[in-house]
């Protein structure tokens, strides 16, 4: 009865590891309540359960380790890459990094500082700046610049005579020593930047021959114009003479011959420029080195005059710089918007991301050289000229710091808004 019983149940199929199948393939093995054989039933069946639980663990095993495809079934946390974290974090921020580095090793040692100065090397970092402009200086951006004279007109205007302004504002305020204030109010009067203003602009994707273009001209005219500035302004009718023929000269050498060099050699040699469109990233980098060469050494030649000046004196004076550039800044932003306006709206070339870049970084900076240059043919006129230079050290620095951070945020906005139209 019981073995018709059993015959009449199906079974399903039988499945598993051999020795799992031979075991359910012996019929005496098998308890079953009509046979009545329970004396070997219970430790039969506690081997059945131990391989049928071995079966599970190396099968949750193997689900564990990923199918045959290599995919995990259940994800794995990954730990934080802080290196790449941190290289990305330098990467976006690489010239503002370098500045500051800059200023702290002229801090901390000022000896290869003063060094670097004698054997010339801001003016070597100056000429390979422009001679690396020239190189990547399309033959495109040229036409863009010229399409935007209304735009460069108005930031000569801006650098020469609108920003020449603020030294009466800068004048009123009272501050010992009064240098700090003189000194300030002096480097109000100076054209734009000779290499930051460009460097930054290409950085932040705007138009680089335009920006060229307001620092060539802007720097040349300014020799003709800084002597009227200076002594109509804050001199009050004291002779000033500005050495012009040796500005000129040294302009010339700095500025115009490194970048007709770069562009004659992108032009004749088809090398030369294909290698510079495929490493602008490199060559960036490059010029971004070179400029943080300037503040080194900067700092490095007033560190003692720095260390005399009381630290609460000489940050009212950095704040001074700072509140000057972003003066300059915010009047140049303001005007922008009814300059468009009244040329044509959107069409106008005020209106076109690439040109208010550049008017934006290059009529909002002024060039620390130049002043220097100047104060040194002061002979003393209008004060200390180690005293006069120092608030301007700051100021400079400040400027091209700050403006590296916008052009970092103005990167960084560009790439999640490129990510979100990807998406």
């Amino acid at each position: 009865m019981a073995r018709a019983l059993q015959a009449l149940i199906p079974h399903p199929p039988i499945t598993g590891t051999p020795s799992f199948r031979r075991l359910i393939q012996l019929p005496s093995l098998v308890y079953s309540p009509f046979s009545g054989s329970k004396s070997i039933a219970s430790p039969l069946l506690w081997q059945l359960r131990s391989v049928s639980r071995l079966h599970s663990i190396r099968a949750s095993a193997k689900s564990l380790q990923g199918n045959g495809d290599g995919e995990k079934q259940f994800p794995q946390v990954a730990s934080p890459n802080w290196t790449k974290s941190l290289s990305k974090i330098a990467s976006d921020n690489f010239l503002p990094l370098a500045l500051i580095c800059g200023v702290l090793l002229g801090l901390a040692n000022p000896a290869p500082g003063c060094l670097a100065d004698k054997l010339y090397v801001s003016k070597i970092s100056t000429f390979g700046i422009f001679v690396i402009s020239g190189l990547t200086l399309r033959s495109d951006e040229i036409g863009a610049a010229a399409e935007a004279w209304p735009v460069g007109l108005f930031g000569l205007a801006s650098i020469l005579f609108f920003t020449p302004l603020f030294s009466k504002i800068i004048l009123m305020l009272k501050l010992q020593p009064q240098e700090f204030v003189t000194g300030l109010a002096i480097f109000s009067c100076m054209p734009t930047t000779l290499s930051s203003g460009v460097a930054l602009t290409r950085l932040a994707g705007g138009n680089s021959a335009l920006a060229l273009a307001m620092t060539v001209i802007s720097n040349l005219l300014g020799i003709l114009i800084i002597p009227y500035s200076i002594s109509k302004f804050i001199a009050a009718g004291v002779g000033v003479s500005i050495p012009t023929e040796q500005l000129l000269r040294s302009l010339v050498l700095t500025l115009l011959v490194p970048l007709i060099l770069g562009k004659v050699a992108r032009e004749l040699f088809k090398g030369i420029a294909d290698f510079s469109d495929q490493n602008r990233k490199l060559l960036a980098v490059i010029s971004a080195i070179l400029l943080s060469s300037a503040p080194w050494i900067q700092v490095s030649r007033s560190r003692s005059l720095l260390l005399m000046v009381k630290p609460s004196i000489f940050l009212v004076a950095v704040v001074m710089g700072v509140l000057l550039h972003f003066a300059l800044f915010a009047f140049n932003a303001l005007l922008i918007p009814s300059l468009s306006l009244i040329s044509g709206g959107s069409k106008s070339p005020f209106a076109k991301k690439e040109n208010v870049r550049a008017l934006l970084l290059v009529a909002s900076q002024k060039t620390l050289p130049v002043m220097v240059a100047v104060v040194e043919q002061l002979g003393g006129a209008l004060g200390a000229s180690g005293l006069l230079v120092l608030p301007c050290v700051a100021a400079h620095l400040n400027q091209i710091i700050i403006d590296s951070f916008l052009v970092s945020l103005w990167k960084q906005r560009e790439g999640a808004f490129g990510d979100a139209k990807i998406a």
